[in-house]
């Protein structure tokens, strides 16, 4: 079984960081696609970072150079580091993966609050 287990969350003043965690098992991070993605209540769903089986990395121009998506082969985690950062940051951000078959799975999200 696949899953994917996001924590890290929580309440940051602007201009603070945060870590996000995905845990992964069923899956090996370091042969998918892994990403980020966030959502406000009705808004869309947002990719934020992505991080191939190559490591090649991509970012939404909204978070370049304040985010950074990493991953630990050793402990099938991915992680988002996010800096400076803003009320509009403010989301449910989920974890999602893309298998080597195609498979998408998507982890139960972790809510981040930015706001004084």
């Amino acid at each position: 079984q696949v899953q994917l287990v996001e924590s890290g969350g929580g309440f940051v003043q602007p201009g603070g960081s945060l870590r996000l965690s995905c845990a992964a098992s069923g899956i090996i991070v370091s042969n998918s696609a892994m990403g980020w993605y966030r959502q406000a209540p009705g808004e869309q769903r947002e990719l934020v970072a992505q991080i191939s089986r190559y490591e090649h990395t991509y970012y939404a121009d909204s978070v370049k150079g304040r985010f950074t998506i990493s991953r630990d082969n050793a402990r099938n985690t991915v992680y988002l580091q996010m800096g400076s950062l803003k009320p509009e940051d403010t989301a449910v951000y989920y974890c999602n993966a893309v298998g080597s078959r195609g498979q998408i799975y998507w982890g139960q999200g972790t809510q981040v609050t930015v706001s004084s």
